[in-house]
């Protein structure tokens, strides 16, 4: 009588480096992998349009790698707590994996779950498979977690070395006749009226073995020019990671292993950093996506919200030529460059006066990367709001810049040729404006959020 062992994908849509699927695989009964489209349970955030459609592209690349080595993966959909455990019960799964979520709902959720299935006599077990270190390893001198990068990136580096990653299986013992499963296609993660997905079918190529080829160019071909020309939106220093590693096509492990002794790797790796730092954060303050990190910024008189102002951010119209290259190629790509993306956040939050968390709104909805540390870390940062934040009265002038950063017009000429040439707003006075704003927030009391 097999007793088969259920691995629960997630944001890990890999073989290579999979904790849970490897222990799986070593417990020695039959295996079969699991991808819950969890839209029910409260609390977890609905996928944006772009994601749904990266996730639609790399749940069929897995299922595919899957059944090349005798493996099934079953799609079902409903709250995720449920569908597992129903899922243990029609196959008498003996054993359930996953590797960790970091979010508060998705905590709630695991912890639930393992201790109804552990209660049934389910052995039950999750991994460290997304994070380099994680949260609650990090600590500082006091048993307090840290709220400024630099002594957080220290004390990681103080630790052990982040462990060699797995590889991948050449086999997956098959459950035989796989449980009914969804088709991926029913579930409707792909534009089709309109189908405006045409540009990121042209930039991206979902799945674990495009990111690896994307991690091998990236360290052969581009890194040698990353500390000096990764702030520069068209010279193609940076790695293009970021969706994939959100994804777990690619886990952060095989990223270190592969870079670490590469010659000028440091910056780089420091990038791997702020990822750890944006969800160790969320950890400790599930709440990241809707309250300020420092309660003191409550108090920031916010104007009533201008449509028309958003309206022209959201798709590159506001005559700023460095946003509207941005906010453009966002829409078109998915992808927007990491300092255009400070820019065209502090435009918004600091020439508009719009509200921080519709920009992060926007961005999950649009950036195939967006996930729920990163997200709401970095438009936090921007607004001056967040962990080691930007200091509010840092307010990016899109035009200096463009200047500094595109100086030979590149990427402005690539993605706003035709963008408007009259400003909404006058960025002096805006940051004027801006400024005088701030000083509410100044007199509020500063004391941490609990």
């Amino acid at each position: 009588m097999t007793s088969p062992s259920l691995v629960w994908f997630r944001d890990d849509l890999r073989l290579a480096d999979n904790p849970a699927l490897r222990a799986a695989i070593d417990r020695g009964e039959p295996v079969l992998a699991l991808y819950v489209l969890d839209e029910e349970s409260p609390g977890v955030r609905p996928l944006g349009g772009a994601a749904r459609w990266w996730l639609h592209h790399s749940l069929a690349s897995l299922g595919e790698r899957l059944r090349e080595r005798g493996g099934d993966l079953v799609l079902r959909r409903g709250a995720a707590e449920r569908v597992v455990r129903e899922l243990v019960s029609e196959i008498d799964a003996g054993a359930v994996f996953w590797n960790r979520r970091y979010g508060g709902a998705e905590r709630e959720i695991d912890s639930s779950l393992k201790t109804a299935l552990r209660a049934d006599g389910i052995e039950t077990v999750s991994f460290a498979g997304s994070l380099l270190h994680e949260p609650w390893t990090v600590t500082t001198g006091s048993g307090t977690h840290y709220s400024v990068y630099t002594p957080f990136w220290r004390a990681c580096l103080s630790l052990p070395a982040p462990r060699a990653p797995f590889p991948e299986p050449r086999s997956i013992p098959g459950v035989g006749d796989a449980p009914a499963s969804d088709d991926l296609g029913d579930w409707g993660l792909l534009p089709t009226r309109p189908d405006w997905a045409g540009g990121l079918r042209e930039a991206w190529e979902p799945g674990e073995p495009a990111a690896r080829r994307r991690l091998r160019r990236f360290l052969d071909e581009d890194l040698r020019d990353y500390d000096r020309a990764r702030d520069e939106p068209a010279a193609g220093a940076t790695s293009l990671l970021s969706p994939h590693l959100r994804w777990g096509e690619i886990s952060p492990f095989a990223v270190w292993q592969e870079a670490v002794g590469v010659e000028g790797a440091g910056g780089f790796l420091s990038e791997l950093g702020w990822r750890e730092f944006a969800w160790h954060t969320l950890y400790h303050s599930p709440d990241l996506a809707t309250e300020n990190l420092r309660p003191e910024f409550d108090a920031f008189p916010w104007p009533p919200l201008d449509p028309a102002h958003l309206d022209a951010w959201q798709h590159g119209e506001t005559g700023v030529p460095l946003v509207d290259a941005g906010m453009r190629e966002l829409w078109h790509t998915g992808y927007m460059h990491n300092r255009v993306r400070m820019v065209v956040a502090s435009f918004l939050v600091k020439n508009l006066l719009i509200d921080w968390r519709r920009g992060e709104e926007w961005f999950w909805d649009t950036l195939v990367d967006a996930d729920e540390a990163n997200n709401p870390f970095n438009w936090q940062w921007v607004a001056g709001s967040g962990a080691d934040a930007a200091p509010y009265f840092r307010v990016f002038n899109p035009e200096l810049q463009a200047k500094k950063f595109d100086p030979q017009n590149l990427y402005i000429s690539r993605w706003a040729a035709d963008a408007p040439t009259e400003p909404i707003v006058d960025l002096g006075e805006t940051r004027k404006a801006a400024l005088s704003a701030y000083d509410v927030v100044k007199r509020a009391p500063k004391s941490p959020r609990e």
